[in-house]
């Protein structure tokens, strides 16, 4: 075959080569990406083409001519190939790769070069491709490949003789770091998987460069005597012989895990692979070429000897490993409470106590303590990580037995050491000289042991060092550091610098005194007295049998549980309250919040010109003061001027400059596209935009909303204040509207009146020299003195008058002449003080020269302009408003979001922010969405379908957006609309449209991010654009108006009839008619947004109604590719190719540009990340924004996206960043009560959250609208991770590797991107779900354990609290509440509770209070809503944010967050003792539809309702056996928190169901319950149907755990068996007897019951269908005899009826942990016929507790009253009236517009 890959060859070869290659299908010749590199001839005149700088990078890479023929090629040219195609026939690489990574290279070489124009040479050409950029290229995308070799001691293969070509003489080589670069993108583009392997891609680098500089320099191969050729070379050859065999390495290591449900042990997954790079060893065991007879790939399985197995980590599933990677969190609250319990045992003040030697010796035995855990985490990583002990890690085999010795030495040193302290000091009775000698020795032993911590604490505070250190690679520095860690490539050099130190370090070091102070005084210090009380008991009456002696020492530590598990979490409270602190601190100098509101608003808008262009405009000479403290001390000052008015180049502007033009043309586009997206109104546009320059008007024309009443206001002072014109003027400037707003009106009434006078008239001269009159009069300060002010308002009305007739369809002639006539006489006779005859007027030609002529003044004269006039009558409305407005319009625009997006944008400008470059040197960037199967934009029949309420999707957005639908109606008639109906034929596709953009929809996602395609072309023009440009193309959109007036009608007397007239199109710029034409060159250059539709090829073959809406898309948006996998099945096996399609304008029809073959299905790990990760070779330029398909962008913060890639160049820290962390805004607050509940935590997490995590630098990367250094991120891995089950919460994984790979995130705030979240209970429950097992997933992973292990103390700390700590401290509150009522439960029942009532004030406790108080606090979302208050109060005010906690209490908030946090303890406990992570969809639909009772029982009966029921049973026998329960109010203060929690498991689902308390649907819901309970498990049968089913899958997670997580299981289900052992002695036929037998006869109750139970199954099986009586027979049997049994115990024990009713009591919780065990230990009785048994008990406990949950539902819903209230509380007021109104007319609306 061929492998020319010549861009300039015709269409035959391209085709015959695509044929050739075998793949089918290829896109045609002519389809291009973004330049049309293939034939620079034919597209000449393409935009991007313009650029020399893109000629420049081509004509770089056409020098190929020279090098050695390609091997094993039939044709070559070496005259027509490049270095691309040089490389591509040399070692194999398709030719859509190619084609892929040559435009990839010229784009970046094109940018760099045109972003470092200015510090180039003057004298170098522009088409000539500097050496330094091909340079900087080079060694930004080789840098980790240089660190790589640096860490093995490998030399790189980069040879580029610069210094040798220096001393010659010579330029540098350009062409060799050209060809560098290409090799690697070409090897990355081809790689699939492997580039989730960044250092799997540098070992093949690495020889391959090896192979190209033989090549190169033409060497000749010692074997053979030849010139040297590719050990990788032919067709296809890197993807078969490289990519593909360490690929099905990966496949068979996914297939081996079944779905990455084996234990991680057992498989290795991408960073297992990737890691085996790691080691020299690889280059001895792993040679080049690759061959598949090396240990690297042996399939895992039984039988295959020699595999690899796990390298560097071994994820372990266990608890030990919260403790295993932070030790040195649990090892500093454990010596500390170990220190406190010493310091408080004694009695008094620590200052008082710590007097006395013998307390502060005790205190020294915290280092017992700390050798003691040393061992603890010796032995827990050599049980955790001994399988990766092998023969050729035999030095950590040596290393892990070396610390469990040396931990256990000094241990017993300490031990040892401290018995010998304390003996002499007995001996001698005192602290004698030996003793403190003995003391010293121990001091001594103590100060060795903490050498190494002290070296800590001083390259902490010299970072530098400690980062020069870790990144050298000096053997000595090996052999040293070799104790401490283990080697890895990632983790070094990780600290920040001295100052962030410091910042961070004030931070944690004022937490932590504030919280060892709370927990000393409050906590530890009240307990002690109680417990030495307890102690000194002995004689305590027990009511059961006691199997050990001194159980007072359980009630000890029953008490001591609750305090030592709210003491161990705490931090977390205290880490809300200072991030909140800290945050607003932070948020108040960004300058959040500034403006807040339109009134705010209307005090900075006179400055928003000076403000645009500060900020969004380039500066100019940029490249000349860029970065250095000048530059920035002349920012900060220029910043002050401008955020408060001060100095000349922030003065408020006239509207003559040029200044307030540009700032014209960038408001009305922000207006237009909120007119476009139907959030404002015509009439409110019309308010809202600033109208260009005319009618010789003297001052900038502010929006009207500005300038509201003011003309107004000015009048009524004209006529009320008595003053000199002086005076009256002073005051009327003291506010610059009113001021504009006068002269405003003056001039347009002026122009207005010459404009229809007839020139040359009489009358045109009378009102010309009138206005001259007035002039002078004002100009030499006598207007006051000369006219009667207070008669201003009559004129007023007289220029209304006119201003309205003039207006009318049908203007009235003689109205309009009587008008005139009646001002004219007016203002001529009355309005001067001083009365002039007519000889005088006549003089000073203000009346007419002969009475005849005055007679019939204005009546031949008068000219109005035609209807058509559109720019005319434009004006004329804007001077109606000004006159007649009465309103302080504080309330433009209506909409909530407009107001929101508007004030947001206003104070951003007035914020820090980088200075703009033009758009030809901005950063390139693109953006990713990942797609896969979510709607696209909503169908028909997704609009129209009612659910059981009578409600659609539909009518559900009218009703939440009533006024966005008021304006699309609007916006419809105005282009062409008639009837309404017309909604659903004609308007059909905008109606979709309109309703896709209100969802969590990919048509949202895709029109928001395009406004960056938008922004940039209209910043281009006005980058480009001159004074004249500006001013000319400002009259010339002035004289035809813009869209949103063209075919209004304004709402005057006159007709309604609207006048056809030209129209833009909809969804162009105004500013777009002024375009040159390379404006869509300078966008193209800069940005690309691709769309990674992964089953695209799917969809369309079975013509799925999202692929046609997918195509729409691409239609309506040039910019947009999509990239999908196809899948092309040929006779016994399928080839898989990444494919990037767009849609060419040109031929109207869907191109393929690339087409790349992959070795094998796509998915190995989790699908998101895979699906980013095959798109992300068809992104371009030097950043990546990653944004998921539930969110949106705004046109005005599009505009300031190259003020945030300017934050590339400046450093944050000691580093300049490589994650830039976005603001989002969650849109989806409105939709109901329980939206705005998550939006309100979320934003306050995105917002206040992560600005908190940036200042302590760990913030990592939490969602997608965050910014990619992509060629930093592309040469390490990626933009997420991928491996099954352990990357499941894939985003934050690439913050965790750019931190441990020594990159920098910031976060910014003066912009932001939309972002939705799930609205409805269940959806909430399964992300958070998801996240909380993702967190479990984290908590095992070897990110975390080296993030705890290579940060420094105060990073580690901030690390552990905002990731794993959070889930793990949120599942303490809950471990709390549960060994609170447990303890409380056992000391009620034993008796220890009434024994030590008298003696130790155990209830009233203080420590006991606050433990509650703080349980308390976080379960209700206190702990929650702390940051929330803050931030709300720093961006809406204090009032404002106060009225919105109260409100969101008001709507039950507290349950909310009590049942979220139930969900997250239970998902995250259970994922890290059993697994069972996975991805859960959500749907991201809106919640207009009742859940009906069987899948909520589904979704929340493990997780809640077992949990509450059980809570609540223990609640009720402590109620009745406790002897504090007679104190009313101590019990309900000790246990409301506890019944708080209960009740919001159970009840939240329904609370916050739609309908989830109406009668009917709770009676039907019932019925279908129990139909799921009894429906037949089958082979094909889903959860959804069968309980069954559903019971099997709830076991999933105890299939796949572990030994030890069986174990725990177990023991934990063991303490339902409790209840019945303290019941049993509490029944009456007990008599009092605490005899062991009381409880083995219990036993005995439960063996015949089941017995029983068994034999009623038995016989209903056999004898109930066709023996029916038999069945009967038995059933009368068992009755009889349960009868007998009863009797008998009545007659002759102490037995009473109420003993049944407590025996339930004991025995139902024992029936329930026996079926909890049956299921641990299935595997071993599923065959046996006990199995059948458990699964008909577990089906009858089911039905029970659905009973037990389902009655209060139904009791509520049948009280009246109670389904209004939910829902009002569910949806806001408008809605529910509406659904209201649908349930009464169900069936029979229509859903119409």
């Amino acid at each position: 075959m061929s492998l020319r890959r010549n861009r300039r060859v015709g269409a035959a070869a391209a085709a015959a080569a695509a044929a050739a290659a075998g793949g089918g299908g290829y896109p045609e010749p002519a389809a291009y990406n973004i330049i049309p590199i293939h034939d620079v001839v034919m597209h000449g005149e393409h935009p991007s083409l313009r650029f020399p700088e893109v000629r420049a990078a081509v004509e770089a890479l056409a020098h190929a001519a020279d090098l050695p023929t390609p091997p094993l090629v039939r044709e070559w040219d070496p005259l027509r190939a490049d270095l691309f195609d040089w490389l591509g026939a040399t070692f194999g690489f398709q030719l859509h790769n190619v084609r892929n990574q040559r435009e990839h290279l010229v784009l970046l070489l094109a940018n760099a070069q045109l972003r470092d124009a200015g510090k180039l040479p003057t004298d170098h050409p522009a088409d000539v491709l500097h050496h330094s950029i091909a340079r900087k290229i080079r060694k930004k995308l080789l840098k980790n490949y240089k660190s790589w070799c640096s860490y093995l001691g490998k030399k790189p293969h980069v040879h580029v003789p610069s210094a040798l070509r220096r001393v010659q003489g010579l330029p540098p080589d350009t062409r060799r770091d050209l060809m560098y670069t290409a090799l690697y993108l070409l090897i990355w583009g081809e790689a699939a998987n492997l580039r989730f392997m960044p250092e799997c891609l540098c070992y093949i680098f690495h020889w391959m460069a090896f192979d190209l500089n033989h090549v190169i320099d033409q060497s000749v191969d010692i074997e053979t005597g030849r010139l040297s050729i590719p050990e990788v070379h032919g067709e296809d050859a890197f993807l078969e012989k490289v990519v593909t065999p360490i690929y099905n390495v990966l496949k068979a290591e996914v297939d081996f895990s079944r779905d990455g449900t084996k234990p991680h042990s057992a498989w290795r997954n991408y960073d297992d692979v990737n890691e085996y790079f790691w080691s020299r060893r690889v280059f001895r065991r792993l040679p080049w070429p690759l061959s598949p007879a090396r240990s690297f790939f042996i399939p895992p399985g039984p039988g295959n000897p020699g595999r690899i197995g796990k390298t560097g980590f071994v994820e372990q599933r266990s608890f030990w490993n919260v403790y295993r990677s932070f030790d040195r969190v649990w090892v500093m609250l454990i010596l500390f409470f170990q220190a406190a319990m010493i310091v408080a045992w004694d009695g008094h003040t620590p200052w008082a106590s710590l007097r006395y030697h013998d307390i502060q010796v005790r205190v020294l035995s915290v280092f017992i303590t700390w050798a003691a855990l040393r061992i603890v985490q010796a032995v827990l990583d050599a049980g955790t990580q001994y399988s990766l002990v092998r023969r050729e890690t035999t030095l950590l085999a040596v290393r892990m037995v070396l610390k469990m010795f040396v931990a256990v030495g000094w241990t017993i040193t300490f031990t040892v050491l401290y018995v010998r302290m304390w003996d002499q000091r007995w001996r001698d009775r005192r602290w004698s000289d030996a003793a403190k000698s003995r003391v010293l020795n121990y001091l001594e032993a103590a100060a060795v042991f903490v050498i190494p911590q002290v070296l800590a604490v001083v390259l902490f505070i010299v970072p530098w060092v400690r980062n020069f250190l870790e990144k050298t690679n000096w053997q000595i520095l090996y052999v040293l550091t070799w104790w401490f860690q283990t080697r890895t490539f990632v983790g070094r050099g990780v600290r920040e610098g001295l100052i962030d130190n410091i910042k961070y370090t004030i931070f944690w070091v004022c937490l932590l005194i504030s919280k060892f102070v709370f927990s000393y005084f409050l906590q530890i210090r009240p307990m002690v007295g109680p417990t030495k009380t307890i102690l000194s008991l002995h004689d305590i009456k027990r009511n059961w049998f006691e199997f050990m002696p001194h159980t007072e020492r359980i009630a000890v530590i029953l008490l001591w549980m609750p305090v030592v598990l709210i003491y161990l979490m705490d931090i977390q409270i205290w880490y809300a309250v200072f991030s909140s602190l800290v945050g607003a601190l932070i948020g108040l100098f960004s300058h959040l919040g500034e403006i807040r509101s339109v009134e705010q608003l209307r005090l900075r808008f006179q400055f928003f010109a000076s403000a645009m262009q500060f900020n969004l405009m380039p500066e100019e000479h940029l490249d000349a003061v860029r970065g250095g403290l000048r530059s920035k001390l002349y920012d900060a000052i220029n910043r002050l001027k401008l955020r408060y008015g001060f100095g000349r180049p922030y003065r408020k502007i006239e509207g003559n400059e040029v200044e307030a033009k540009r700032f014209a043309l960038i408001w009305n586009e922000i207006i237009q596209t909120f007119r476009e997206e139907d959030i404002v109104s015509d009439k409110e546009v019309q308010l809202l935009e600033l109208p260009p320059v005319v009618w010789k008007i003297r001052v900038v024309r502010w929006p009207c909303f500005l300038l509201n009443n003011e003309l107004l206001l000015a009048l009524s002072q004209a006529k009320e204040l008595v003053a000199d014109d002086r005076a009256h003027w002073t005051k009327i400037c003291n506010n610059e509207y009113r001021r504009c707003a006068v002269i405003e009106a003056y001039d347009s009434i002026r122009h207005l009146l010459l404009e229809i006078i007839e020139e040359r008239t009489v009358e045109h001269i009378i009102v010309s020299q009138l206005f001259l009159a007035f002039d002078g009069a004002m100009e030499y300060g006598t207007f006051s003195e000369e006219y009667k002010l207070d008669l201003l308002p009559e004129i007023h009305s007289y220029v209304i008058t006119l201003v309205e007739l003039l207006l009318k369809e049908k203007k009235d002639q003689t109205k309009i002449v009587n008008t005139l006539q009646t001002l004219y006489v007016f203002v001529i006779h009355d309005f001067p003080k001083k009365k002039k005859d007519m000889d005088q007027l006549r003089q000073e030609k203000l009346a007419p020269s002969s009475a005849e002529e005055s007679s019939l003044l204005f009546e031949d004269v008068i000219k109005c302009p035609s209807n058509d006039d559109i720019s005319f009558y434009k004006q004329v409305r804007r001077l109606h408003t000004i006159l007649t407005s009465r309103d302080s319009m504080n309330n433009v625009p209506k909409n909530p979001e407009a107001r929101r997006r508007i004030t947001f944008f206003s104070n951003s400008l007035f914020m820090n922010m980088p200075r703009a470059p033009t758009v030809e040197k901005m950063m390139a960037f693109s953006v990713l969405t990942p797609y896969y199967n979510e709607d696209v934009m909503y169908t028909k029949d997704q609009l129209r379908r009612e659910n059981e309420d009578g409600v659609s999707i539909l009518f559900y957005l009218q009703k939440i957006y009533e006024d966005d639908w008021g304006n699309f109606l609007e916006r419809m008639r105005r282009e062409g609309m008639n009837d309404d109906d017309e909604i659903w034929t004609v308007k059909y596709k905008e109606l979709r449209l309109w309703a896709s953009y209100r969802g969590q929809t990919l048509a949202r996602t895709v029109r928001g991010m395009m406004y960056y395609h938008r922004a940039l072309k209209m910043l281009a023009f006005l980058d480009t654009a001159s004074e004249v440009d500006i001013t000319e193309g400002t009259k010339y959109l002035a004289s035809f108006g813009s869209i949103r007036h063209e075919n209004d009608v304004y709402p005057m007397n006159g007709g309604l009839r609207q006048r056809p007239q030209r129209r833009l199109d909809r969804g162009t710029s105004t500013v777009s008619q002024l375009f040159k034409g390379q404006e869509d060159g300078a966008a193209l250059m800069k940005y690309t947004y691709v769309v990674a539709c992964q089953i695209y090829g799917h969809q369309k073959n079975a013509r799925d109604q999202r692929a046609e809406d997918i195509l729409y898309l691409m239609k309506r948006n040039e910019a947009l590719r999509v990239a999908y996998v196809d899948e092309v099945h040929h006779q016994g096996y399928t080839q898989y190719y990444s494919v990037l399609v767009k849609f060419d304008q040109g031929l109207q029809r869907e191109v393929e540009i690339y087409r790349i073959r992959l070795p094998g299905p796509l998915k190995l790990g989790e699908g998101k990340p895979e699906n980013q990760n095959h798109a992300i070779i068809f992104t371009r330029g030097d950043a990546v924004q990653t944004i998921d398909m539930n969110q949106d962008n705004y046109f005005e913060e599009a505009l300031k996206m190259r003020n945030l890639l300017q934050q590339y160049d400046y450093k944050h820290g000691s580093r300049k960043p490589t994650l830039l962390g976005v603001r989002e805004h969650v849109f989806t607050g409105s939709v109901s009560s329980l939206a705005w509940f998550m939006s309100a935590q979320e934003t306050s997490f995105v917002t206040l959250g992560q600005r908190v995590l940036a200042a302590l630098k760990v913030r990592m990367h939490y969602g997608h609208p965050d910014v990619f250094d992509r060629l930093w991120f592309l040469t390490r891995g990626g933009i997420s991770k991928a491996s099954r089950v352990i990357n499941i919460s894939e985003d934050i994984f690439a913050g965790f590797n750019c931190t441990l790979r020594g990159g920098n995130v910031s976060h910014h705030e003066y912009i932001q991107v939309g972002k939705g979240r799930d609205v409805g209970l269940n959806q909430i429950s399964m992300f958070e779900a998801k996240v909380s097992s993702g967190n479990g997933e984290q908590t095992l992973s070897r990110d975390i354990y080296r993030l705890g292990h290579r940060l420094d103390f105060f990073r580690m700390l901030s690390v552990f609290y905002t990731t794993v700590g959070f889930y793990f401290n949120t599942m303490l509150v809950v471990l709390t509440v549960y060994t609170f009522v447990w303890g409380r439960l056992y000391l009620a029942l034993s008796g220890l509770e009434a024994g030590i009532q008298g003696s130790a004030n155990s209830n009233n406790n203080k420590a006991l209070g606050a433990v509650l108080n703080q349980q308390f606090i976080i379960q209700i979302g206190l702990f929650t809503a702390l940051p929330m208050i803050i931030e709300n109060s720093l961006e809406q005010g204090f009032l404002p944010a106060i009225w919105d906690f109260f409100t969101m209490q008001m709507n039950f908030s507290s349950v909310f967050y009590t049942f979220s946090m139930g969900t997250k303890s239970h998902y995250y406990g259970r994922t890290i003792l059993h697994g069972g992570a996975k991805y859960r969809a959500t749907g991201r639909g809106f919640v207009v539809q009742h859940k009906n009772f069987a899948e909520n029982y589904r979704l929340y009966a493990r997780s809640h309702f077992i949990k509450a029921i059980e809570l609540g049973i223990i609640l009720t026998v402590y109620a009745a056996h406790s002897v504090i329960a007679r104190n009313t109010v101590v019990f309900i203060f000790m246990n409301i928190s506890s019944w708080f929690l209960v009740v919001s498991w159970i009840m939240a689902p329904f609370a916050f169901n739609p309908s989830g308390f109406d009668w009917l649907k709770t009676v039907y819901d019932f019925d279908d319950f129990m139909n799921w309970i009894w429906y037949p498990g089958g082979l094909f049968s889903k959860a959804e149907q069968s309980w069954e089913v559903w019971w099997y899958e709830e076991q999933d997670h105890l299939r796949t755990t572990g030994l030890w997580g069986k174990i725990l299981e177990i023991l934990l289900d063991l303490r339902y068996f409790f209840f019945q052992y303290g019941v049993v002695y509490r029944l009456k036929i007990a008599d009092g007897s605490r005899s062991i037998a009381v409880y083995l006869l219990s036993w005995i109750c439960v063996a015949v019951i089941f017995g029983v139970f068994v034999l009623m199954s038995y016989a209903r099986d056999k004898y109930a269908a066709k023996q029916h009586l038999y069945y009967r027979l038995v059933q009368t049997a068992v009755i009889i005899h349960v009868v007998l049994v009863l009797i008998l115990f009545l007659k002759f024990t102490k037995f009473e009826i109420i003993d049944i009713f407590t025996s339930l009591l004991a025995f139902i919780p024992t029936g329930w942990g026996l079926i909890s065990i049956a299921q641990v230990i299935r595997p071993f009785i599923e065959s046996t016929v006990v199995w059948n048994s458990v699964i008909s008990v577990a089906r009858l406990y089911e039905i029970l507790l659905g009973v037990f949950v389902m009655a209060p539902v139904a009791l509520l819903s049948w009280m009246p009253g109670f389904q209004e209230m939910q829902t009002r509380v569910l949806f806001n007021e408008g809605f529910s009236r509406g659904l209201q109104i649908s349930r009464i007319l169900a069936g029979k609306k229509t859903n119409t517009a």
